[in-house]
């Protein structure tokens, strides 16, 4: 214990060392220390009967130091020198030292001649190490000893004390509370602990310091001015004071220990023979289990369905996930017992523990292994038996499905194989038939291995023993039964469709070969028909006799046509043979032609009936042609002749429009005699008028005998009539006009040769160029403004010509009198009474009734500035009215 404490001192010595090289430089501290190592030291000298009062005076010689040392150890140390030679004093502090070395304990920088001399901070290092050895190293408390022994004890003393908190030996003591927390809970009856308060230390300080010195016997170590006054207080004080309270109340603490090591001694025994019991438990429970389920694993008695396996593996797998492992947790667990006891009972010096008979861990080995044993062996027969009934199963279900699929396909087979759709068919659908029997002998042919592998499984199940066998054997059987008639019925069916699409070959080659001559003959019976019916509009006598010939070389075709007629009727009958013969039952017509016998010769018959009625209609067209020719040259013989007389009279009467021979009197003589002779002329173009209208009747629209049409001749005599009379009119106006101007004759043939000149193009009217140029040629110097007025003058419709008539009238205006506005204005001043408007009453009253009224509704109110109500403007109404004789 010693030799463990030296290494543990050794340190901790050094570090105080070096702690205090630093720190005793604090006089606040070498005061404490020096208080309170001094009062402990006097606490053991006075056991002697001797006490110091100088630390660092009273220990320079050595015999109070070596005399301290035996009393704290209860060792005599050598005898003392008793001079007063420094060598002496040297010698006997040497004496110390070295007994202080013999206990284990390092002097590090200590030596006699400095505590000889006096000094103090070493001879403050000395006591305390003397502390540390003597009253501090044995303090024990938990498996802790020295300053953490010390530190720990004051904790576990305190601890029920809230406001106090010890963590080190200086500041968890300022407040007092720490050291009267021990007092109180050795001895409550000498502290009234609830009446201290935190926040007033002096009192606590020197309540603790005073009831330990009266009643502890525990000298006042500290100074609580000291204390409260220093910001840390010294380590070492505080350790050596407490250390006296660990000291005090050791005799308390022993009898605690000791019955803390017997409880732990009980506990330890209780807790092994817990262990033991647990141990003894568990290894029977386990054994139990493993012998109960051992046989469990070892039944290997088979099952017949796969199922009833798959219930027992699942039976193990929930053993392996559910039973087992907590059996694993507890014999690890066992095994750990086991062993954490034997360590107990080792290291408590107790005998190794024997369980009973057969539950040695080597026993529950043993047994485990022979479970994992019987495990592995079961697992095994379990998967191999499985995977046999996998088989099996996988066997059966794959014969299952290929009969369910066989059977499918199969289904309605049998039916699709016996109908006789084949007998109401058609070429292009037996062909498809057997196009769609064929793609089924190929199907057929692919299920064969389907069939094959059907009965290999169904042999397989029954060499496996498989337990549903006989149901498996009686399915492959019906299946294969029903195969071999599928075969039969599949090799009937094709002979069938074969024979019949050889018939029915046949069948449409005729079909074919009457379609292809029906359908042009047909055709030439339909062309025929219209033809002949056909309504034809012919206007010329050779026109119907092309159609007469062309009749008769169609009928000398129709023998050959009945030829052809007669042969695609003996196509038909063969194919009608062919039916009765082997039968066949026809579902339909010829599907290359909707034509049928029926039709043909119905359509012959036609043809013979309509060729007797289109010669009868040529020949009624033929009369009827010869009677428009004669029609066509009796009105081309009259219109010839009537054309040229009406062109030759419009000439004859231009002329004598133009040419001035004689007078006007002697060309409007000359014009009568003409018009009654055109008068005279009008029974022939009557006559002409009955010939067209039976042309008309008749539908003759041409004429190649003449050019005439009657509309032309209509047209030629209206414009001659309509010319005569014109001319005649014109003749007697200029009459008029030459005796209202009083033109000479001479004059009117003058301008007449004028206007002739000038009209170039001889139709006796000037355009207005030709009409510009005339009166250019006569001096007339004009703009266009001006020409303009005189064109709305002479061609007030705007025609672009100018008549004969309307020449003479603007020469003889231009050449008469021009003052009549004027004079017309002033007699209507005359009869207004020199005013310049005129009154209606003055009107009535000089004019007669209806001259008055034609004045007075056509003069405008008078505006000037003498007007008067009802006052007219005469003035206007005179020009208006010289400009209307103009117009």
């Amino acid at each position: 214990m010693d030799h463990h404490y030296d290494g543990e001192e050794n340190d901790y010595m050094q570090q105080e060392d070096d702690w205090d090289r630093d720190l005793l430089l604090d006089p606040a501290w070498e005061k404490q220390q020096r208080k309170t190592f001094t009062a402990w030291c006097n606490s053991h000298l006075r056991k002697a009967g001797t006490q110091i009062e100088n630390i660092e005076e009273d220990f320079r010689d050595g015999l109070k130091l070596m005399l301290l040392l035996e009393v704290i150890s209860g060792e005599r140390l050598a005898k003392p020198e008793r001079g007063k030679m420094r060598v002496h004093k040297i010698s006997n502090v040497n004496k110390a030292l070295n007994f202080i070395a013999s206990k284990g304990v390092k002097l590090v920088s200590i030596g006699a001649e400095e505590i000889v001399d006096g000094n103090a901070k070493m001879t403050l290092g000395m006591i305390w190490t003397i502390i540390l050895r003597f009253a501090i190293q044995d303090i024990s408390v938990e498996e802790t000893s020295a300053k953490e022994g010390l530190l720990l004890w004051c904790q576990r003393k305190t601890a029920p004390y809230k406001n106090v908190n010890i963590q080190n030996f200086h500041i968890s003591w300022k407040d007092g509370l720490g050291f009267c927390a021990l007092i109180h809970r050795h001895r409550p009856e000498l502290i009234d602990y609830g009446k201290l308060r935190k926040d007033d230390p002096m009192t606590n300080l020197n309540t603790a310091f005073d009831v330990a010195e009266k009643y502890l016997d525990i000298p006042k170590m500290l100074d609580a001015e000291d204390i409260v006054s220093t910001l840390r207080p010294d380590e070492k004080a505080i350790m050596t004071y407490v250390s006296c309270y660990y000291h005090a109340f050791s005799g308390k603490q022993k009898a605690e220990t000791a019955a803390n090591r017997i409880c732990k001694v009980l506990a330890v025994n209780q807790e092994n023979e817990q262990l033991m019991e647990d141990y003894e438990k568990l290894a029977s429970d386990l054994l139990e289990w493993i012998r109960r389920t051992i046989p469990w694993l070892e039944n290997r008695v088979p099952e017949s369905t796969m199922q009833a396996m798959q219930q027992k593996l699942e039976d193990f797998r929930d053993y392996r996930r559910q039973h087992k492992p907590p059996k694993v947790q507890e014999k690890c667990q066992l095994e750990i017992n086991f062993n954490t006891l034997q360590t107990k009972l080792r290291l408590s010096n107790r005998p190794a523990f024997m369980p009973s008979e057969g539950k040695m861990v080597s026993d529950i080995s043993n047994a485990w292994g022979a479970l994992e044993g019987a495990e592995k062996g079961y697992e095994e027969w379990l998967l191999n038996e499985i995977r046999r009934l996998e088989r099996l199963d996988h066997l059966a279900e794959k014969f299952r499905q290929k009969a369910a699929i066989h059977e499918a396909w199969t289904e309605g087979k049998e039916t699709m194989l016996t109908q006789k759709d084949y007998e109401t068919a058609s070429l292009s659908e037996i062909k498809a038939l057997l196009k769609k029997h064929e793609a089924f002998e190929s199907d057929l042919a692919a299920h064969q291995d389907r069939v094959e592998q059907i009965a290999a499984i169904a042999q397989e199940l029954n060499e496996l023993e498989y337990y549903d066998s006989p149901s498996v054997n009686a399915r492959c059987q019906k299946i294969c039964d029903q195969w071999d008639a599928l075969g039969a019925l599949t090799q009937k069916r094709s002979e069938a469709l074969q024979r019949t699409e050889k018939l029915l070959e046949t069948i449409d080659q005729l079909y074919l070969e009457f379609a292809k001559r029906a359908a042009p003959f047909n055709n030439w019976m339909e062309g025929a028909m219209e033809d002949l019916q056909d309504t034809f509009i012919v206007h010329t006598i050779e026109e119907i006799q092309g159609l007469s010939t062309a009749h008769e070389q169609f009928k000398a075709t129709l023998p050959e046509a009945d030829k052809e007629r007669q042969a695609i009727l003996g196509i038909h009958n063969e194919i009608a043979k062919i039916v009765q013969t082997y039968h066949v039952n026809m579902a339909g017509t010829n599907p290359y032609t909707t034509i049928n016998p029926a039709e043909i010769n119905a359509k012959w018959e036609k043809v013979r009936e309509l060729v007797p009625q289109r010669d009868q209609a040529l020949i009624e067209e033929h009369a009827r042609q010869q009677n428009n020719e004669r029609l066509r040259r009796q009105f081309a013989t009259q219109a010839n002749i009537i054309g040229p007389w009406i062109q030759t009279k419009m000439e004859e009467i231009g002329r004598i429009s133009i040419e001035m021979h004689g007078t006007l009197e002697d060309q409007l003589t000359h014009l009568r005699q003409y018009e009654k002779s055109i008068v005279n002329y009008k029974p022939k173009i009557d006559q002409l008028e009955g010939d067209h209208q039976q042309i008309q009747e008749a539908l003759i629209f041409d004429n190649k005998h003449t050019n005439y049409t009657m509309e032309h001749i209509r047209v030629g005599w209206e414009q001659l009539l309509t010319t005569i009379a014109r001319t005649i009119n014109e003749i007697e106006n200029q009459i008029l006009t030459r005796d209202a101007k009083g033109i000479s004759q001479e004059q009117l043939n003058e301008f007449r040769a004028s206007f002739n000149h000038f009209d170039r193009k001889r139709t006796g009217m000037m355009d207005g160029e030709d009409f510009r140029t005339c009166l250019i040629s006569m001096g007339y110097n004009m703009g266009e403004a001006e020409f303009a007025r005189i064109m709305s003058i002479v061609d007030p419709n705007r025609l672009g010509v100018v008549t004969f008539q309307a020449f003479i009238d603007f020469m003889s205006r231009e050449t008469a009198d021009t003052d009549t506005a004027d004079q017309v204005m002033a007699s209507f001043k005359v009869l207004a009474g020199d005013k310049n408007y005129i009154l209606a009453e003055e009107l009535r009253r000089e004019l007669p009734p209806d001259q008055a009224e034609y004045c007075i509704s056509r003069m405008a109110p008078y505006t000037g500035p003498d007007a008067v109500p009802g006052a007219l403007d005469y003035m206007s109404f005179s020009t208006a009215l010289y400009g209307e004789s103009d117009l």
